[in-house]
């Protein structure tokens, strides 16, 4: 249960590589782009600014024909902000080949009325009619939310399991898991996940009995904690080892708040946490979704968003040292959209992780980009009804 994964023979060299110095954005030591007074408000979430991104420099897409399961993003109509099915697709058209996609929940068209638990079935039920128009087929060829991951609290323990049939049954064959975020820390900038009471959720008795019946049902736990957190994460996935458990965001760095300034110190720490993540067997790691936490560079006062290349950059030793911990077959991309679109474009995104990935094997380059997301998720391949 153990047993370290074999290392891809591409990340045999350290991941604590400096920002080049071609870079044409200024770095600070807070750990990438930022000035001494940042624009940007980390870990909080804005609506994008297309007229910014609209400046991003022009560059092809890498790898057009390489199969892309985005394994997170959201749908959802909040703050002046709507990102349904005709908004995602048009970032998905954007030249990479992205054949399907998994929700990740947001907060997004709960239920008004009935009781406070049954409400999250609400966003399965919005989501499931989403994924049946993209199946249809008359909106192209990718099979949106093919994949549904919702909302249930497993702090309700045994209690959760009529919740989870609900939203199994809601979701049409396509419910796959839960996420309940942990993501939380003492410092007030740092702006905590709406689910978690407190630094240590999944420790809780109630959290994993609550794991254990989703686990029994054969869903998934979607984790999503602060990289202080970790060994939460670790703990968890030790206690409850036939749980199928996908970490999101690289494991959650944090570049701001008390963070800022801690950029080596921070790496150090997570780098140890993430070893010893990989070696429970039950755990895959989702690549991507830094934007807002690791605070890399300031987005709000850049003149236009970076490159791909100036993004693998400052991603790239997270993503290099998540891929040769956990290897390609144990590890899954996602875009996090609309979230990251606070600084990237869809289409730079994709080139930027496929920068980091360029020197993989076309077997690993499959598992990274598709291929693990098929088999942890169960997804069906093929497009959408024609």
């Amino acid at each position: 249960m153990t047993r370290r994964p074999r290392a891809c023979a591409w990340f045999m060299h350290s991941t604590m590589a400096a920002l080049p110095a071609a870079s044409r954005v200024p770095v600070n030591p807070a750990g990438g782009i930022l000035r001494s007074m940042p624009s940007t408000r980390f870990g909080r979430i804005t609506p994008p600014n297309d007229a910014w991104l609209a400046k991003a420099p022009p560059e092809p897409v890498l790898e057009p024909d390489l199969p892309i399961i985005d394994t997170h993003h959201h749908l959802w109509d909040r703050a002046g902000h709507r990102y349904f099915l005709d908004e995602l697709l048009a970032d998905v058209r954007t030249g990479h080949d992205v054949i399907a996609t998994v929700f990740v929940e947001c907060d997004a068209m709960y239920r008004a009325h009935g009781p406070a638990e049954m409400r999250p079935v609400g966003e399965t039920e919005f989501v499931a009619g989403l994924a049946a128009m993209s199946d249809s087929g008359r909106y192209g060829p990718t099979r949106v939310a093919a994949g549904i991951v919702g909302f249930a609290d497993l702090t309700l323990g045994d209690r959760v399991e009529p919740v989870l049939e609900a939203h199994v049954r809601a979701g049409g064959g396509r419910f796959r898991g839960v996420r309940h975020s942990a993501a939380w820390d003492a410092d007030e900038v740092i702006g905590n996940s709406r689910t978690a009471t407190g630094p240590h959720l999944m420790a809780r008795a109630d959290f994993r009995a609550g794991l254990r019946r989703l686990t029994a049902l054969g869903l998934s736990l979607d984790a999503w904690q602060f990289h202080p957190q970790l060994p939460d994460t670790i703990d968890l996935a030790r206690a409850v080892p036939d749980a199928n458990i996908i970490d999101g965001h690289c494991g959650g760095p944090l570049g701001y708040g008390v963070y800022a300034g801690k950029k080596d110190d921070v790496f150090a720490s997570w780098k140890t946490h993430i070893a010893e993540l990989a070696r429970c067997e039950n755990v895959t790691m989702k690549l991507g979704g830094m934007m807002m936490r690791l605070a890399a560079y300031d987005y709000g006062a850049l003149p236009a968003p970076p490159s791909s290349a100036q993004l693998a950059d400052h991603w790239r030793p997270y993503l290099e040292t998540c891929i040769e911990r956990f290897g390609a077959r144990r590890c899954m991309v996602e875009s996090n959209f609309p979230v990251e679109k606070m600084g990237i474009g869809y289409a730079a995104l994709w080139n930027a992780l496929k920068r980091v990935t360029a020197k993989a094997s076309a077997d690993e380059k499959r598992a990274i980009f598709s291929g693990t997301a098929e088999r942890v998720y169960r997804l069906t391949p093929g497009p959408a009804a024609a």
